[in-house]
C-alpha cells in the first residue's frame, strides 16, 4: 500500500469518528476474533435489532445496548441494556469482546465492568455472542446453531425494563424500570412472577411493596383473573408454562408485521406500545395499573399525584423538588423539600414566629398516620403544633390522626365519588401572606368596584335575557346554543320514554316533543363513565360543530349518572330504511345515491379535516347517515367516539364499530386514525352500488361478498361496470359516475391505510375535480372472495340484520348496532389468521 492510500485511509477513518454514525461490521456474531468499539455495532440477519454503544438523551455516559434498527423504528428505542449501572465515559476506549468464554465489557482503564459471568474452564476461542432477530443477544459454543442449540447465556434471562416478543419472565428474570429516561440504572419499579406460587405477575415498588396483581392464571379461558382486557385480544398469542422445572409466562404476535413491545416505565406502569411507521411513532397502547396514582409513592416525598392534570405529580405548596433534572423527565421518585426550614427546627431564631398549618382540602390519606386521643380540631392541632417531627394532621370523624416526618403517597382527589379528608400540612410562618399586606388591595378593590356594580348588574340582566331568548322549549342555554336539559324535562318531552326509535351497544333512542312542539330524538347514554365536568367539556365541543351534512346536536343532560344527547328528529329516518328496502317503485335512484354518497364525504371530510380537533367517527355505516326531508345526508352519531372516551383511540382490545365495515387495523392492534373511517366509507359505497347487504344471499342461495367480485372487475378498465349495478335501477346510472364510485371504494377498502384517500380527496374526486385511477385488488378481498366461512368475521347475517333493521325505519341520529368482533374463526391455521388480521 503506497503512502498516499495510507493517507486517504486515514482521512476517511478520521472523518467517520468527526461525524459520530454508527460502523456497522455487516454481521451478526462476535466471534473471538472481533470486538465491539467506538461506534462499531452488529445488527441482526434480518436488520430488525441493533447492538452498540449508546449515549440516552443528554447523558454523557454510554452504554452497550440493543435497539431497533433504523429501519425498522426510526426513532431510537432501546430494548435492553448490560452496563446499566456502570457505564463509561468514552466509548472508543472502551471495548466489549469474547474473554474466557465470557462476554465482557471493558471500560477506559481496560477494567473489566460487565460480564456474563459464566462459571467456565472454556478459552475464548470456544464462544461467539449472536444478535438473534428476536431480539435476544445469545452466547453459544462457536459453530453452533443458535436457533436450536442450548445458548450458555442469554440476554432474555436478564432483561432490562423491555419485555419483547418470545422473551420469558420467570422466577429468574425479571423487568425493572429506569431511573429516568436518561439513566438507565434500575429504578424503583420491578415485574416479577409472584414466588407464593399463585401463578401471577406483580409489581412492585423498591422490590418490596406489592402495588398491583395481575391475578391468576386461567389456564381454561388463558387470561389472568385481573386482566380482563385479555378477553379480547386479537394478535397476541399469550402462553404461560408451569412445570415441576420451570414457571414462566411469554408471548408472541400472530401478524409478524407488528413490532410491539411491553415496558416498566419509569411512571410504574407497565406499558404496552405499538409502533406506527406513519406518523413515526409510538403507540401508547395499554397500561397496569390503569390509573398513574395507583402507583405506590409514584411522587416520593411531600409529592401529590393527581390523575387529571397532564403532569402526574406536584410539589405541596411550600415544598420544590430535590432533584429538579430528573422531575424535567418525568421521574418523580425523589420526593420533594421544603423551600423555607420549620421555625421549631431554628434554634437561633428570635422572632418568635411561630410555624402554621395549610388547610389542603379533598386528599388522599397519606401513609403512616397515628391516632391521637383528643376531642376537638384545636386540640389536634395544638398535638401536632407542640412536636417539631409532627408534618401534617387531619381531623374528621374517625378522630384526630398526625403524620411524623415525611409524607408519602399522596393524592388529590378528583373523583366525584369521593371528597377525600383535608389535610392540614405544616409550614414556616413566613410561607403565609400576611393579612396586613393584603388590605390596601382590599380597600382599593372595593372602592374601585362599588362604582361599577350598577353596570355589571346591569350586562348580567342583557345577558340573562339573551340566554333566555335562544332556550326553545324547556332547559338552559350553555355554549353557544346548546341546551342543558333536566331530565324531569326530557322525560315529560318523550312521555316516559315510551315511543322508541331505535337502539344500539351505547344507548336507546326515544322520540320527544318540546313545549314550543319542535319534534326532537333523545338518546339515553348506556355506556358513559365520565364525569359531569368532563361530560360537559366534550358535549360542548361536538356542539360547536355545525355542518349541513352534519346532524345537529341541540342539547344534553347531565344529572347524577344520567347522559344523555338531544339531536334533531329526522322524520325519513336513516339511509339503510331507504336503500336497502325491497319496494321496487320507492327504490333510490342513482342520482340521488350519488348525492348522498357526496353529501357524507363531505360531512366525514369536515369532521376529519375542518373542525379544532380531529373527530373519527369510529362507526360509519348506512344505519348513521340521516337523510333530512330532500333525501339529504346527515352523518349521525359523529361526536359517541369521544364521548364514550379516548381509550377507544388507544386501547384498541377494545374494538368499537359494526362487522362488515371494520378496518383491518382495528384487529391487527395499530392505531386507529381518521383513515378507519374511510374504510368504512368505501365498504358503504359497495352498498349504495349494489343496493343490498355486502354479504347478502344472491338468488341462487349462496352467500358472496360483493365487494370482493366488485373489486376484481374494477381492476381492469375494459369491465362494464353497470354489470355492477343494483338490478332495481334497470341500468339507470351515469357510467362516468358509477366508474368513479367504484374506484372509489375500492381506494378506500385497501389494506395499508397509507393507501387509501383522505375524505377530501374523496370529496375532490367525486365532485369531478380530480380523476381517479385503477385501484389494485385489496389482498383481503382477494382472501374473502376465495373463502365465504371468513365472510361471517367482517360481516352479519343478512338475514337477522335485514329483519332487525327493517323494524327501525325511523331511526334518528343514534340509532345504530355496536358489535364488537370477540373471536375469530377457531377452524383457520395460523397463516389465514395473520392475512385475516
Amino acid at each position: 500500500m503506497d503512502a498516499k492510500t495510507k493517507q486517504s485511509l486515514v482521512l476517511l477513518l478520521c472523518l467517520c469518528l468527526h461525524l459520530k454514525t454508527h460502523v456497522c461490521l455487516a454481521v451478526d456474531t462476535i466471534t473471538a476474533n472481533q470486538s465491539l468499539s467506538g461506534d462499531q455495532t452488529i445488527l441482526s440477519a434480518e436488520k430488525v435489532f441493533e447492538l452498540g454503544f449508546f449515549k440516552p438523551g443528554n447523558s454523557s455516559n454510554y452504554y452497550i445496548g440493543m435497539w431497533y434498527s433504523k429501519r425498522l423504528v426510526s426513532l431510537e428505542t432501546i430494548v435492553w441494556v448490560a452496563n446499566r449501572e456502570t457505564p463509561v465515559s468514552d466509548r472508543f476506549s472502551s471495548v466489549l469482546r469474547i474473554t474466557d468464554g465470557n462476554l465482557v465489557l471493558f471500560n477506559e482503564s481496560n477494567t473489566p465492568i460487565w460480564s456474563t459471568y459464566l462459571a467456565s474452564t472454556a478459552n475464548s476461542g470456544s464462544a461467539e455472542a449472536v444478535l438473534l432477530d428476536s431480539g435476544n443477544l445469545v452466547l453459544r459454543n462457536a459453530g453452533s446453531n443458535a436457533n436450536t442449540s442450548e445458548p450458555l447465556w442469554q440476554s432474555f434471562d436478564h432483561p432490562t425494563h423491555t419485555w419483547l416478543p418470545g422473551a420469558r419472565i420467570g422466577f429468574n428474570s425479571v423487568t425493572t424500570s429506569w431511573k429516568s429516561s436518561e439513566d438507565p440504572a434500575p429504578g424503583l419499579f420491578t415485574l416479577e412472577l409472584d414466588p407464593n406460587g399463585s401463578n401471577a405477575y406483580r409489581l412492585l415498588w423498591n422490590r418490596s411493596r406489592q402495588y398491583w396483581s395481575s391475578g391468576a392464571w386461567d389456564e381454561k379461558s388463558r387470561i389472568f383473573s385481573g386482566v380482563p382486557e385479555m378477553n379480547r385480544n386479537y394478535f397476541y398469542n399469550f402462553s404461560f408454562v408451569k412445570n415441576k422445572n420451570e414457571s414462566y409466562f411469554t408471548y408472541s404476535i400472530y401478524n409478524t408485521q407488528i413490532i410491539s413491545r411491553f415496558v416498566v416505565h419509569t411512571s410504574g406502569q407497565i406499558q404496552q406500545h405499538t409502533w406506527l411507521e406513519n406518523p413515526g411513532k409510538w403507540n401508547f397502547f395499554w397500561s397496569k395499573p390503569g390509573k398513574r396514582c395507583d402507583v405506590y409513592d409514584l411522587c416520593g416525598a411531600f409529592g401529590s399525584c393527581n390523575e387529571v392534570n397532564p403532569v402526574s405529580c406536584n410539589c405541596l405548596t411550600g415544598f420544590e423538588p430535590k432533584l429538579q433534572r430528573d422531575w424535567n423527565l418525568q421521574a418523580y421518585s425523589g420526593g420533594c423539600k421544603r423551600k423555607t426550614p420549620l421555625h421549631c427546627e431554628n434554634a437561633t431564631s428570635a422572632d418568635g414566629k411561630q410555624d402554621q398549618f395549610l388547610k389542603k382540602p379533598g386528599m388522599s390519606l397519606p401513609e403512616n398516620e397515628q391516632s391521637v386521643k383528643v376531642e376537638t380540631i384545636a386540640g389536634c392541632e395544638s398535638i401536632c403544633l407542640n412536636n417539631c417531627s409532627c408534618t401534617a394532621y387531619a381531623y374528621n370523624s374517625s378522630g384526630c390522626s398526625i403524620w411524623i416526618g415525611d409524607l408519602f403517597n399522596l393524592q388529590e382527589i378528583t373523583s366525584s365519588d369521593s371528597q377525600g379528608i383535608t389535610l392540614y400540612l405544616r409550614l414556616a410562618a413566613s410561607e403565609f401572606k400576611s393579612p396586613k399586606s393584603n388590605k390596601g388591595l382590599i380597600i382599593g378593590v372595593v372602592a374601585g368596584s362599588a362604582a361599577g356594580i350598577a353596570i355589571l348588574l346591569g350586562l348580567i340582566v342583557v345577558v340573562i335575557l339573551r340566554q333566555r331568548k335562544r332556550v326553545t322549549g324547556t332547559g338552559k342555554a350553555v355554549e353557544g346554543s346548546l341546551v342543558a336539559f333536566g331530565y324531569r324535562d326530557l322525560q315529560d318531552a318523550t312521555k316516559n320514554f315510551s315511543e322508541k326509535l331505535g337502539g344500539g351497544g351505547f344507548g336507546s333512542v326515544f322520540k320527544g316533543t318540546l313545549p314550543d312542539s319542535s319534534v326532537i330524538a333523545v338518546k339515553k347514554l348506556e355506556s358513559v363513565n365520565q364525569g359531569e365536568k368532563q361530560f360537559r367539556t366534550e358535549v360542548s365541543t361536538i356542539g360547536t360543530i355545525q355542518h349541513v351534512n352534519l346532524v345537529r346536536l341541540r342539547g344534553f343532560c347531565s344529572e347524577g349518572t344520567k347522559r344523555m344527547l338531544v339531536y334533531d328528529y329526522m322524520p325519513n329516518g336513516s339511509l339503510d330504511s331507504h336503500l336497502f328496502h325491497d319496494t321496487r317503485p320507492n327504490v333510490l335512484d342513482w342520482k340521488t345515491r350519488y348525492q348522498i354518497a357526496l353529501g357524507t364525504a363531505r360531512g366525514l371530510a369536515y369532521l376529519h379535516l375542518k373542525c379544532r380537533d380531529c373527530i373519527i367517527h369510529c362507526d360509519i355505516k348506512p344505519e348513521n347517515i340521516l337523510v333530512d326531508n330532500e333525501l339529504g345526508p346527515k352523518v349521525a352519531d359523529f361526536g359517541l367516539a369521544k364521548l364514550v372516551g379516548r381509550e377507544f383511540s388507544r386501547v384498541l382490545t377494545t374494538i368499537r364499530g359494526t362487522r362488515g365495515y371494520l378496518a383491518p387495523e382495528w384487529i391487527s392492534g395499530v392505531a386507529i386514525t381518521m383513515k378507519a373511517d374511510v374504510y368504512s366509507y368505501g365498504m358503504m359505497l359497495f352498498e349504495f352500488v349494489s343496493g343490498r347487504r355486502n354479504s347478502e344471499q344472491s338468488e341462487d342461495g349462496k352467500v358472496r361478498f360483493f365487494p370482493s367480485w366488485a373489486a376484481s372487475q374494477i381492476s381492469t378498465a375494459e369491465t362494464d361496470v353497470l354489470s355492477l349495478l343494483d338490478p332495481r335501477l334497470d341500468g339507470n346510472a351515469d357510467v362516468q359516475e358509477l366508474t368513479r364510485i367504484c374506484r372509489v371504494a375500492c381506494w378506500c377498502v385497501q389494506d395499508d391505510e397509507a393507501h387509501r384517500p383522505s375524505m377530501g380527496q374523496v370529496v375532490q374526486i367525486l365532485e369531478g375535480v380530480s380523476d381517479v385511477n385503477l385501484p389494485p385488488i385489496p389482498r383481503s378481498l382477494q382472501f374473502l372472495g376465495d373463502d365465504q366461512e371468513h365472510i361471517i368475521f367482517f360481516t352479519e347475517s343478512s338475514s337477522s340484520q335485514s329483519s332487525h333493521q327493517r323494524s327501525n325505519n325511523t331511526s334518528t341520529a343514534s340509532s345504530q348496532t355496536k358489535s364488537t368482533t370477540s373471536s375469530t374463526i377457531s377452524k383457520r391455521s395460523e397463516e389465514e389468521r395473520q392475512i385475516n388480521t
